[in-house]
């Protein structure tokens, strides 16, 4: 099972301790793990390039874990995108952060959390339920 994990760019590093407890609890659970933000870097001038690879990669995933807690237009961009191709879509923000009412109605599962200890205690809760549902990849 493989995870794309959507985090604003801009805002990527404000999240560091959220998006390394999702990644360590999925790798826990043998669930890899992508965050495009770390993986490339385009020019403002390869738009279309960078779109074309994050749909890719969504492609090649089970599931999408949108971090709003720091909003982006592309977080709602790949997952509509994912919803399009029925991968799972997770949605999760801090909870004293603003709800993205956006990502959060195309959702399937939501977790709020307060700090990056509930963050993976709610994380793990959910884990048995994502592996249930695991299918072939959409492409």
């Amino acid at each position: 099972m493989k995870a794309y994990i959507s985090v604003s760019f801009k805002n990527r590093e404000l999240l560091n301790n959220e998006i390394d407890t999702i990644i360590k609890t999925l790798i826990e659970n043998s669930i890899d793990s992508l965050v495009f933000v770390d993986k490339y870097r385009f020019q403002l001038s390869q738009e279309r390039e960078m779109m074309q690879k994050a749909m890719e990669e969504i492609d090649n995933c089970d599931i999408l874990i949108a971090e709003t807690s720091e909003k982006g237009i592309g977080i709602g961009v790949e997952v509509g995108y994912a919803k399009g191709k029925s991968k799972t879509v997770i949605y999760l923000r801090q909870k004293d952060t603003e709800h993205s009412t956006t990502v959060a109605g195309s959702s399937d599962f939501q977790i709020i959390y307060s700090d990056t200890i509930d963050l993976r205690m709610r994380l793990l809760e959910l884990l048995p339920t994502l592996v249930s549902l695991k299918a072939p990849h959409n492409k």
